[in-house]
């Protein structure tokens, strides 16, 4: 599941060779995975020949890696807004974002160059429970994401969270740089990412 959760769908016998064990073996444990309702499976064309059976988590697959505090965290926001209303809300969002900016701010202080940036905010992220990594495509530019959304219950139910940490990431990843999310686990991706590249100087 930490593999589907990490890389998305993927056939049984690639799932073989990430694990170092035979497809057979991790197609038995994906259908008592099924059996359980935490993944699903899928016929796939992928060229000439018969289509692949592809595996992937379900909502109930997703729901196993922790969202940190989830039912009391709404439970709160809930009773900010009925209480003190939407400014309020907007108020805790905007302390929270400032918070973070100036510690990932002072963790990137020595960081030169946008690759070491991009890193040290993996590293930042993934201590956050975030799951984070970055990819280079090859074309210039860098590709943030984050495979988990420890905050997601708390996301959904105000998505000024997400608002916010976009603006953190493209302020600490300093100026020159553009930040723009092309993947979002709110709009029902497997996981959030974001392309990073510079948009006035080599990175």
């Amino acid at each position: 599941m930490l593999a589907l959760k990490l890389h998305g769908p993927q056939t049984a016998a690639a799932l073989g060779k990430r694990l170092t064990i035979t497809g057979e073996a991790v197609r038995q444990q994906l259908v008592r995975l099924a059996e359980d309702g935490f993944v699903l499976s899928w016929s796939e064309a992928k060229g000439v020949g018969r289509p692949s059976q592809f595996w992937g988590l379900t909502a109930l697959g997703h729901a196993e890696f922790p969202d940190t505090h989830a039912e009391l965290t709404v439970q709160l926001l809930r009773t900010i807004r009925q209480t003190l209303g939407e400014a309020a809300i907007d108020r805790l969002i905007a302390a929270r974002e400032n918070e973070t900016r100036e510690n990932y701010s002072a963790a990137m202080s020595d960081k030169k160059s946008l690759r070491e940036r991009v890193d040290e905010l993996v590293r930042l992220r993934s201590q956050e429970g975030y799951m984070a990594a970055y990819e280079d495509p090859g074309d210039g530019t860098l590709l943030f994401v984050e495979n988990h959304c420890p905050i997601c219950a708390a996301a959904t139910s105000c998505q000024g969270f997400c608002r916010a940490e976009l603006s953190v990431f493209r302020a600490v990843l300093g100026p020159g740089v553009e930040v723009e999310r092309a993947e979002h686990i709110l709009a029902g991706a497997r996981r959030c990412a974001y392309v990073v590249r510079m948009v006035d100087q080599a990175a």
